[in-house]
Protein backbone atom coordinates (compact mmCIF):
# COMPACT_ATOMS: atom_id res chain seq x y z
CA UNK A 1 0.00 0.00 0.00
CA UNK A 2 1.39 3.41 -0.92
CA UNK A 3 2.50 5.80 1.77
CA UNK A 4 0.00 8.49 0.65
CA UNK A 5 -2.92 6.02 0.74
CA UNK A 6 -1.98 4.97 4.28
CA UNK A 7 -1.87 8.64 5.25
CA UNK A 8 -5.34 9.30 3.78
CA UNK A 9 -6.81 6.21 5.49
CA UNK A 10 -5.35 7.28 8.83
CA UNK A 11 -6.78 10.77 8.35
CA UNK A 12 -10.25 9.36 7.47
CA UNK A 13 -10.30 7.41 10.74
CA UNK A 14 -9.29 10.44 12.81
CA UNK A 15 -12.11 11.69 15.12
CA UNK A 16 -11.41 15.34 14.18
CA UNK A 17 -11.74 14.49 10.49
CA UNK A 18 -15.07 12.75 11.17
CA UNK A 19 -16.30 15.86 13.05
CA UNK A 20 -15.36 18.06 10.10
CA UNK A 21 -17.16 15.80 7.63
CA UNK A 22 -20.26 15.72 9.86
CA UNK A 23 -20.24 19.53 10.12
CA UNK A 24 -19.89 19.89 6.35
CA UNK A 25 -22.76 17.43 5.82
CA UNK A 26 -25.04 19.53 8.06
CA UNK A 27 -24.19 22.83 6.38
CA UNK A 28 -26.57 23.91 3.59
CA UNK A 29 -23.77 25.12 1.29
CA UNK A 30 -22.47 21.54 1.12
CA UNK A 31 -25.89 19.91 0.73
CA UNK A 32 -26.09 16.97 -1.60
CA UNK A 33 -22.37 16.25 -1.60
CA UNK A 34 -21.46 12.61 -1.09
CA UNK A 35 -19.56 11.81 2.11
CA UNK A 36 -16.50 10.76 0.13
CA UNK A 37 -16.39 14.22 -1.45
CA UNK A 38 -16.96 15.89 1.91
CA UNK A 39 -14.02 13.88 3.25
CA UNK A 40 -11.76 15.25 0.55
CA UNK A 41 -12.96 18.77 1.21
CA UNK A 42 -12.54 18.36 4.98
CA UNK A 43 -8.84 17.64 4.45
CA UNK A 44 -8.43 21.17 3.00
CA UNK A 45 -9.99 23.04 5.91
CA UNK A 46 -7.88 25.15 8.24
CA UNK A 47 -9.14 25.66 11.82
CA UNK A 48 -8.90 28.99 13.61
CA UNK A 49 -10.31 30.28 16.90
CA UNK A 50 -11.60 33.82 17.42
CA UNK A 51 -12.27 35.58 20.70
CA UNK A 52 -15.51 37.52 21.25
CA UNK A 53 -15.23 40.86 19.44
CA UNK A 54 -12.36 39.74 17.19
CA UNK A 55 -12.76 40.47 13.47
CA UNK A 56 -12.70 37.57 11.04
CA UNK A 57 -12.41 39.98 8.11
CA UNK A 58 -13.07 43.66 7.51
CA UNK A 59 -15.20 45.41 4.91
CA UNK A 60 -12.88 46.29 2.01
CA UNK A 61 -10.38 43.47 2.69
CA UNK A 62 -9.65 41.23 -0.28
CA UNK A 63 -11.79 38.08 -0.26
CA UNK A 64 -9.52 35.08 0.18
CA UNK A 65 -11.57 32.40 1.93
CA UNK A 66 -14.91 30.88 2.81
CA UNK A 67 -15.63 30.39 6.54
CA UNK A 68 -17.66 27.73 8.27
CA UNK A 69 -18.87 28.21 11.85
CA UNK A 70 -18.03 25.08 13.87
CA UNK A 71 -18.70 26.69 17.27
CA UNK A 72 -19.83 30.11 18.39
CA UNK A 73 -21.62 32.99 16.76
CA UNK A 74 -20.57 35.50 14.10
CA UNK A 75 -22.18 38.80 13.17
CA UNK A 76 -21.88 40.40 9.76
CA UNK A 77 -22.10 44.20 9.70
CA UNK A 78 -21.76 46.90 7.09
CA UNK A 79 -20.77 50.53 7.52
CA UNK A 80 -23.84 52.77 7.53
CA UNK A 81 -24.23 56.20 5.98
CA UNK A 82 -24.39 57.70 9.48
CA UNK A 83 -20.92 56.38 10.36
CA UNK A 84 -22.32 53.54 12.47
CA UNK A 85 -22.82 49.91 11.59
CA UNK A 86 -25.85 48.07 10.25
CA UNK A 87 -26.14 44.39 11.16
CA UNK A 88 -26.77 42.23 8.11
CA UNK A 89 -26.74 38.79 9.71
CA UNK A 90 -26.03 36.81 12.84
CA UNK A 91 -24.65 33.36 12.05
CA UNK A 92 -24.50 30.27 14.21
CA UNK A 93 -23.06 26.81 13.89
CA UNK A 94 -23.27 25.01 10.54
CA UNK A 95 -23.31 28.29 8.66
CA UNK A 96 -20.94 29.13 5.82
CA UNK A 97 -20.14 32.74 4.96
CA UNK A 98 -17.71 34.69 2.79
CA UNK A 99 -18.41 32.32 -0.10
CA UNK A 100 -17.99 35.00 -2.78
CA UNK A 101 -14.24 34.81 -2.14
CA UNK A 102 -14.21 31.40 -3.83
CA UNK A 103 -15.46 33.06 -7.01
CA UNK A 104 -13.40 36.26 -7.11
CA UNK A 105 -10.98 38.27 -5.01
CA UNK A 106 -13.01 41.47 -4.94
CA UNK A 107 -13.08 43.39 -1.66
CA UNK A 108 -15.35 42.17 1.14
CA UNK A 109 -18.73 43.90 1.21
CA UNK A 110 -19.04 43.67 5.00
CA UNK A 111 -17.19 43.01 8.23
CA UNK A 112 -17.52 39.69 10.07
CA UNK A 113 -16.69 39.43 13.77
CA UNK A 114 -17.09 36.89 16.52
CA UNK A 115 -19.95 37.63 18.92
CA UNK A 116 -18.83 34.82 21.22
CA UNK A 117 -15.63 32.79 21.35
CA UNK A 118 -15.81 30.91 18.07
CA UNK A 119 -14.09 28.14 16.17
CA UNK A 120 -14.16 28.44 12.40
CA UNK A 121 -13.02 26.24 9.56
CA UNK A 122 -11.52 28.12 6.64
CA UNK A 123 -11.37 27.07 3.00
CA UNK A 124 -8.90 29.32 1.24
CA UNK A 125 -9.48 30.21 -2.39
CA UNK A 126 -6.11 28.71 -3.33
CA UNK A 127 -7.14 25.38 -1.76
CA UNK A 128 -10.46 25.51 -3.59
CA UNK A 129 -8.62 26.12 -6.86
CA UNK A 130 -6.38 23.11 -6.14
CA UNK A 131 -9.54 21.06 -5.58
CA UNK A 132 -10.89 22.25 -8.93
CA UNK A 133 -7.77 20.95 -10.64
CA UNK A 134 -7.20 17.79 -8.60
CA UNK A 135 -10.75 16.73 -7.73
CA UNK A 136 -13.29 18.12 -10.19
CA UNK A 137 -16.19 16.24 -8.54
CA UNK A 138 -15.78 18.20 -5.28
CA UNK A 139 -15.31 21.48 -7.11
CA UNK A 140 -18.35 20.87 -9.31
CA UNK A 141 -20.63 19.96 -6.39
CA UNK A 142 -19.54 22.98 -4.36
CA UNK A 143 -19.76 25.27 -7.41
CA UNK A 144 -23.35 24.17 -8.02
CA UNK A 145 -24.28 24.98 -4.43
CA UNK A 146 -22.52 28.35 -4.67
CA UNK A 147 -24.45 29.17 -7.85
CA UNK A 148 -27.75 28.20 -6.21
CA UNK A 149 -26.95 30.47 -3.26
CA UNK A 150 -26.02 33.35 -5.56
CA UNK A 151 -29.24 32.88 -7.52
CA UNK A 152 -31.18 33.13 -4.22
CA UNK A 153 -29.34 36.36 -3.36
CA UNK A 154 -30.29 37.86 -6.72
CA UNK A 155 -33.90 36.72 -6.51
CA UNK A 156 -34.27 38.01 -2.95
CA UNK A 157 -32.81 41.37 -3.93
CA UNK A 158 -34.91 41.75 -7.08
CA UNK A 159 -38.16 40.32 -5.69
CA UNK A 160 -41.07 42.74 -5.47
CA UNK A 161 -42.29 43.48 -1.96
CA UNK A 162 -44.71 40.92 -0.58
CA UNK A 163 -48.36 41.98 -0.42
CA UNK A 164 -49.55 43.15 2.98
CA UNK A 165 -53.20 42.59 3.98
CA UNK A 166 -55.19 45.72 4.79
CA UNK A 167 -56.25 46.03 8.45
CA UNK A 168 -59.90 46.31 7.40
CA UNK A 169 -59.81 42.95 5.61
CA UNK A 170 -59.50 44.54 2.18
CA UNK A 171 -57.29 43.21 -0.60
CA UNK A 172 -53.54 43.08 -0.09
CA UNK A 173 -51.68 46.30 -0.85
CA UNK A 174 -48.28 46.52 -2.52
Amino acid sequence: MSRSLVSVLRWAQDPEHRRRVALLAETPLFAGMRRRLLGRLAMRLFEKRYEAGEEVFREGDPGRALYLVAEGEIEVVRAGDDGGERRLARLGEHTAFGELALIDELPRLATARAVTASRLYILYRTHFEELEEGDPAVALALSRNLLARLARYVRDRDAPPLPVADDDGGPPQR
